[in-house]
């Protein structure tokens, strides 16, 4: 193995820093070879400017850096890609340029750090012979085949800080206060938080709820004398006798958007009586310096896939499983999503202790 590329694709997340830093020094004191990173995801390869050598210069510093150097591209798929011709835009497929870019530049491994669209996109590559690994990255901690992706547990502590932040105002005005927080298909940021930060209603994608049954917890809390109420929202959270919220529509390049549920659950408790406010906590959850836990994963992930690439294992994805680092066929990673288990200890806890998901009758 003398020359492996890296590159960030999707949504940026908290410890991708860390994995950059953690191959690069991995690849070159235990395998002496060269490490190139390729810039905006997928799209670097078809840039002037995409390739970029990385040594122990430029990793340096990076481990507590939130965000990607390599940036990122959420929008770079190569098999759906936006271009102007003839002064119209039209999508075409450009993965056949990538393959004959990455023969070219005589790559023995290109580590793919990515959720589920990038890790995707990263075996049909490899169909296509391209030597590939994938990690897991993802805030909403929804890729199968793994306990945890990095970046999840920092945006889970930002978004406790955030519940704890609100119970102050919610409890010396009286108030219901609804966080939105990330999740579009999965739960668990708002699940885990919710139950980390004393919520009183979590709603999440897997279990769609009733605005009846939301404001019955909200009212009995206040004949209990509780005034104000905690709400941890899923943005892709969705009443019983509709579908999920969107602020923007998709096409076949640009995934719909999802938002606004907080807004639309907290004006029916205003219909109700009493008093709401509505915080979307977007892409702070993105931001800002991984916990150290997301550290320690991130590193252990950028050192497990050098030695998977030195090994030939390419088309899987390095994982962790009951503690331990291992590796999985990509296509079994990415055939099914991970979602919240709504029979899971986790519900069944949080119903214990009187949360509720806004499905009771």
């Amino acid at each position: 193995m003398k020359k492996i590329g890296i590159l960030t694709g999707g949504g940026d997340a908290p410890g991708l820093n860390a994995v950059i830093r953690a191959a690069v020094k991995t690849a070159i004191n235990e395998f002496g070879c060269e490490v190139f990173g390729i810039r905006n995801g997928y799209d670097g390869f078809l840039e002037a400017d995409g390739i970029v050598p990385l040594g122990m210069r430029e990793v340096r510093g990076i481990l507590p850096r939130g965000g990607t150097i390599l940036g990122a591209a959420n929008r770079g798929n190569p098999y759906a890609r936006k271009v102007i011709r003839d002064g119209e835009e039209v999508t075409i497929d450009v993965s056949n340029e990538i393959v004959k870019e990455i023969k070219k530049l005589k790559m023995d491994a290109l580590l793919v750090l990515g959720g589920d669209g990038t890790l995707h996109i990263a075996h049909e590559l490899a169909q296509k012979g391209v030597p590939v690994i994938g990690l897991p990255k993802t805030i909403d901690n929804d890729i199968g085949g793994t306990e945890v992706t990095f970046g999840f547990d920092t945006a889970l502590n930002i978004a406790t800080d955030a519940l704890d932040r609100l119970h102050t105002t919610a409890e010396s005005h009286h108030r219901a206060m609804v966080l939105e927080l990330m999740g579009r298909d999965a739960g668990f940021i708002a699940l885990q938080a919710g139950v980390s930060g004393g919520a009183d209603v979590i709603l999440i994608p897997e279990i769609p709820f009733k605005f009846e049954s939301v404001i019955k917890k909200i009212r009995e809390r206040a004949e209990k004398g509780s005034m104000f109420s905690i709400l941890a929202v899923s943005e892709g959270a969705k009443p019983q006798d509709g579908g999920q919220i969107f602020s923007r529509q998709g096409d076949e390049v640009y995934v719909p958007r999802l938002g606004g549920v907080g807004q639309v659950v907290a004006a029916y408790i205003e219909d109700q009586g009493f008093e709401s406010r509505v915080t979307v906590l977007g892409h702070l959850q993105r931001g800002g310096t991984p916990t150290a836990f997301d550290r320690m994963l991130a590193t252990r992930y950028g050192a497990a896939s050098v030695r998977l690439a030195a090994r030939g294992g390419f088309d899987r994805m390095v994982a962790l499983r009951c503690g331990e680092i291992t590796d999985l066929p990509l296509v079994e990673a990415t055939a099914v999503p991970k979602r919240v288990n709504v029979n899971g200890d986790a519900v069944i806890t949080a119903r214990n202790i009187g949360i509720s998901f806004g499905d009771e009758s």
